[in-house]
């Protein structure tokens, strides 16, 4: 039987070389139809099947965030005390970040494990978007704990004039350059896994950012950040506290500190709100769903397609597809089971499979055609943007 041309791809879209038998075999000649489509796959370096390579990748991932945690618990040891020593109210500020960094990487280990739960009753389509929701929590902490407690500091530095000493600021000083040290080793650990990443999906640094589906690696990369510049902002404050004797630029300092973990917590928070809810997989991979099902010779009009990410390796697709007329209940079967077969095979992470057989309308047909241009435009503008960036 004919088969779609569409090469097998991996999780990030890599081609791989297809081997899934025909079920139909070469007896049985389905009804002829257009030729398939092809799917543009991206060039990129094959990964290896989808469970395998996400158990590798969270191996990275937990060794990027003890790398991190560990960073940020010594930091902020020698910050308070280093703080409470100079009397710095950005100091205290970062130690405070350094605090919030440390039990948020706490949060990410737990989702890192609670997430690879096996499906059970209560949760039959598993435990992946786990994740998600302690990397809403791990923004939270970075809101309340980390940019609260800066904008307190920055205000009662303000209150208390420039009466307060700071001849201890020297030590401060050097807490805070060995701090950016830290902080810097552990934010290119985090940037390689990130290119990694970014090489295994065949695309750039800047779109694996913005695209990328764990939220763990994209929430350690984005503390690890804001610690480094909050940081920079902290050196700068207490020097030209030191140099002018002004208290009103560490203040600034420390106001700035507190802005930047608001806008950083608004912005994770905002991601796993929108994973929580429930958020269609990779525009260019539902194009590419797409295009394999109207490729299959029984196929007639792919009437909907919907995706939804169940968790780094987990997605639920549920389509609506007229077939060709003169196939009997038997043949319905086995054309189901077969497209299934194969886009468990093509895309392993796409993991629940729903395929409904429906009798199209015309109105069905136009929205269709509708739906597969404006999917066409989404990808044609996702492909801009990353030749762009």
């Amino acid at each position: 039987m004919s088969r779609s041309s569409t090469p097998p791809c991996d999780r990030h879209g890599t081609p791989r070389p297809p081997h899934t038998p025909d079920p139909l075999g070469p007896s049985r000649a389905p009804k002829p139809s257009r030729a398939p489509e092809t799917p543009d796959a991206p060039d990129s370096r094959p990964e290896p099947d989808g469970p395998q390579a996400q158990g590798g990748q969270d191996a990275r991932t937990a060794v990027t965030v003890f790398v991190a945690l560990g960073a940020n618990l010594v930091i902020a040891l020698a910050k308070a005390v280093g703080g409470v020593f100079a009397g710095s109210p950005a100091l205290l500020s970062e130690a405070a970040h350094s605090v919030a960094d440390s039990l948020n990487e706490v949060f990410l280990l737990a989702s890192l494990k609670r997430s690879k739960r096996a499906p059970d009753e209560q949760h039959p389509f598993g435990y992946g978007k786990e994740r998600y929701f302690w990397a809403l929590l791990a923004a939270v902490g970075i809101f309340v704990m980390g940019g609260c407690f800066s904008f307190f500091q920055g205000a009662e530095a303000l209150s208390a004039g420039s009466s307060e000493d700071h001849s201890g600021y020297l030590v401060g000083l050097g807490v805070l350059v060995l701090a950016l040290i830290a902080e810097g080793s552990s934010l290119v650990r985090a940037l390689f896994q990130v290119r990694g990443h970014a090489r295994e999906a065949g695309r750039g640094m800047a779109a694996e950012l913005r695209r990328g589906g764990d939220p763990t690696l994209r929430t350690v990369l984005a503390e690890d950040s804001t610690a480094c510049l909050g940081v920079v902002f902290a050196l700068l404050g207490m020097w030209l506290h030191m140099v002018t004797g002004e208290v009103v630029y560490e203040a600034t300092a420390s106001f700035l500190i507190g802005a930047l973990l608001v806008y950083v917590a608004y912005r994770l928070a905002r991601e796993s709100r929108g994973q929580l809810i429930g958020e269609a997989i990779d525009p260019v991979q539902r194009r590419e769903l797409r295009r394999f099902l109207e490729g299959q010779p029984e196929i007639d009009t792919v009437t909907s397609l919907l995706t939804m990410r169940l968790g780094n390796d987990s997605t639920l697709v549920a389509a609506r597809v007229d077939l060709f007329p003169g196939l009997d209940s038997e043949e319905v079967e086995e054309v189901l089971v077969r497209v299934k077969t194969a886009m468990a095979e093509i895309w392993p992470h796409a993991d629940q499979i729903f395929l409904d057989v429906t009798d199209a309308s015309a109105r069905d047909r136009a929205q269709a055609r509708e739906d597969r241009q404006a999917l066409d435009e989404t990808v044609a503008a996702v492909e801009r943007e990353d030749r762009g960036a």
